[in-house]
């Protein structure tokens, strides 16, 4: 079945709520409307109520299966337990004061609503940088029990073919430990889109044919990956021609269940990851869905502001799929 049909079915029925901060942009508002109006999820779009409305008028919008919430006029009792309840989660590290301040903002509107529970996930980040939509994310539903850290995968599409890159859009260096934890990270992420995960951890180098620090943190990775998730199919060092051709494994890793057959590829670094999910999206001719935050303990996804409504369509009915436990 097509990913996103997939995806569709798993959600279509559950309720899930997912809230929009940038309501005023028009690939949000329309990606959001035809959401709501399909039936797949509830929707909540912030914003001020006048720019939405112009920008739906603008581009025959229709906001009617759409809840719209202006930030400025949030009644006083719900800004009160909104504001009360975000200086508790902060313990101290934000006074009342700064915590309205703070409240200014749509994200962290948005992130308070996903922690409360009045909302499923949070899509953000078509007008904002990542880091006005990470930042609340990490301060407020933050990572769960166990995760040192976030980090952003990409699904990696072409007909019937899917796979996961990690971690391409976070964490510009990863230590052994961060790495061994993007791998287990990585391999829930595969199972949200039914893809049984086979986790290479990847190096320029393949079962010790080099040496070096580099080498040596994959290796150590692997072996906390083992240690940590042992139920899970993950191998390395390996180079991407062992992890992924069969014949190319057979000699350099004969022995490794996932070697020619891996499809979550962890990399080293961000570096890495980065160049590799472009180069197989422009030469490979890959559809690279993402990116997709993994290690939070509950959804938040960042558009990249370069997206169309068809991307914003796509990532909340990710990030509603993955609210599904």
């Amino acid at each position: 079945m097509e990913l996103f049909d997939s995806l569709k079915q798993k959600i279509t029925g559950k309720n899930k709520t997912i809230v929009f901060p940038e309501g005023e942009d028009p690939r949000v508002l329309g990606a959001a409307s035809r959401l709501a109006a399909d039936g797949l999820i509830k929707v909540i779009v912030l914003g001020k109520q006048s720019d939405v409305e112009t920008t739906a008028t603008n581009h025959a919008i229709d906001l009617t299966p759409i809840t719209l919430i202006d930030p400025a006029n949030i009644p006083a009792d719900q800004h009160k337990e909104m504001l009360d309840a975000l200086v508790a989660r902060r313990k101290g590290k934000n006074t009342p004061e700064q915590a309205a301040k703070m409240l200014e903002d749509p994200n962290y509107i948005g992130t308070m609503m996903v922690y409360m529970g009045q909302a499923d996930g949070m899509v953000s980040g078509a007008v904002h940088a990542t880091g006005d939509t990470v930042r609340p994310a990490l301060q407020i539903i933050k990572t769960q029990e166990g995760v040192r850290r976030i980090s952003g995968a990409f699904i990696m599409q072409k007909g019937d073919e899917r796979y996961v890159f990690a971690d391409c859009a976070i964490n510009i260096e990863l230590d052994a430990a961060g790495m061994a934890e993007v791998a287990i990270e990585s391999a829930q992420t595969a199972k949200v889109f039914d893809i049984d995960p086979k986790v290479a951890l990847l190096s320029f180098s393949t079962k010790g044919s080099a040496k070096g620090d580099m080498v040596t943190k994959v290796q150590e990775a692997t072996k906390i990956a083992h240690e940590t998730a042992p139920d899970l199919d993950v191998d390395g060092e390996l180079q991407f021609d062992a992890a992924f051709v069969a014949s190319v494994a057979a000699q350099k890793a004969p022995d490794s269940k996932v070697a020619g057959h891996a499809n979550v590829f962890v990399f080293p670094e961000l570096q890495s990851g980065n160049i590799g999910y472009k180069i197989a999206q422009r030469f490979g001719g890959f559809e690279a869905i993402g990116p997709i935050l993994q290690g939070l303990n509950k959804p938040v996804s960042d558009l990249s502001r370069g997206c169309n409504e068809e991307d914003v369509y796509k990532v909340a009915i990710i990030t509603a799929a993955e609210s599904i436990k």
